[in-house]
């Protein structure tokens, strides 16, 4: 019951945090000159030959069935109101239906691989971080820590570039801009052909993410696993005559992982960000290319409703990493308790 207290308090105090959020992302959004009917308007014309002064009469009455004739406070307010009554994140102005919907297909996706890379990304870190610790300034050391150091300075929108360029000019590959090829996209269930596809299309983001997730995990792990195998505590178990394996993986390894689980509640959020960042230059029709579009077409209440999602998941993400910290360490549990 405590356990809940304490959750309950966190949640609670995530709400101002939530609404500082969406002051700040929906007043930039709103900062940058112009807005869609100014888009519209430039499309039109391109379009038509119409001069900007045809088309005003029709771009004001736009803008005023629209709201955005009202003051960015007026706008942020019915935001805002419609979201907390109603459930109503507002209209995709340039789909002409609900923000929901527009992202109700893509969130999912968004998450999946999200998830994926993350569970992948931080056993594949912790493990070589232990490996590389246990092995300080041998081969195996030096080649994780390589690893760690390009997975750090290497941007992931270069290596989706390299890929990217591999798949298209050198592979001629088919599997490129879709989560599934033809003849299962419009299949409601899942199989393992359907499943199999789905990775030939999604390994390049699974990689990359993956590939840039392990890397400041791998270096964080073997910094405190190192740190740790120098403890008092530790010199004490090895006086025991405990053997080296019972060593590491009860006391050290437990202890080390401290930092991790900390941070994995940030690092959930970086992969979500990393996602989007990837599936921009590998055009997976995840939230990446929508938000870039959205940005694009001035198509506000759809970015201000991910920068939500995102903030909400970035919280989420920190009450999951404290429930795993207070189960992995009874002392945490006790002073989690003892706060509650």
């Amino acid at each position: 019951m405590d356990f809940l207290v304490f959750f309950a308090k966190r949640i609670a105090m995530s709400i101002p945090l939530l609404l500082g959020i969406s002051m700040v992302s929906f007043a930039i959004i709103l900062a940058v000159p112009g807005d869609f009917v100014d888009t519209w308007i430039a499309n039109t014309s391109a379009q038509t030959g119409k001069s900007y002064d045809e088309l005003l009469p029709q771009a004001q009455v736009m803008r005023e069935r629209l709201g955005l004739d009202q003051s960015m406070v007026m706008q942020y307010w019915s935001w805002l109101k419609n979201i907390v009554f109603a459930g109503d994140f507002g209209m995709s102005f340039e789909q002409n239906r609900p923000v929901l919907d527009v992202i109700g297909t893509r969130l999912p996706r968004t998450l999946l691989l999200a998830v994926i890379t993350l569970m992948i990304g931080q056993t594949i870190g912790v493990l070589l971080g232990i490996y590389a610790a246990t092995n300080q300034y041998k081969l195996g050391d030096n080649i994780a820590t390589l690893i760690a150091f390009l997975g750090i300075v290497v941007p992931k929108f270069v290596v989706s570039l390299v890929i990217l360029y591999f798949l298209a000019i050198v592979w001629h590959s088919p599997y490129i801009g879709a989560l599934n090829s033809a003849e299962y996209i419009l299949q409601d269930h899942w199989s393992f052909a359907k499943f199999i596809d789905f990775l030939k299309h999604v390994w390049p983001v699974l990689f990359v993410s993956v590939w840039a997730g392990q890397a400041y995990t791998t270096r964080m792990m073997r910094g405190n696993l190192l740190d740790v195998m120098n403890m008092q505590y530790i010199e004490t178990a090895r006086a025991k005559g405990l053997s080296r394996r019972k060593v590491l993986f009860k006391h050290a390894v437990p202890n080390a992982l401290h930092p991790v689980i900390m941070n994995l509640g940030s690092r959930f959020d970086y992969m979500i960000k990393g996602e989007i960042e990837i599936a921009i230059v590998l055009g997976i029709p995840t939230l990446g290319p929508l938000i870039l579009s959205s940005v694009a077409d001035r198509d506000m209440y759809v970015v201000s409703a991910i920068f939500m999602m995102v903030a909400i998941l970035l919280v989420v993400g920190n009450l999951f990493a404290d429930i795993l910290l207070a189960l992995l360490d009874p002392r945490v549990r006790r002073a989690t308790l003892a706060r509650a």
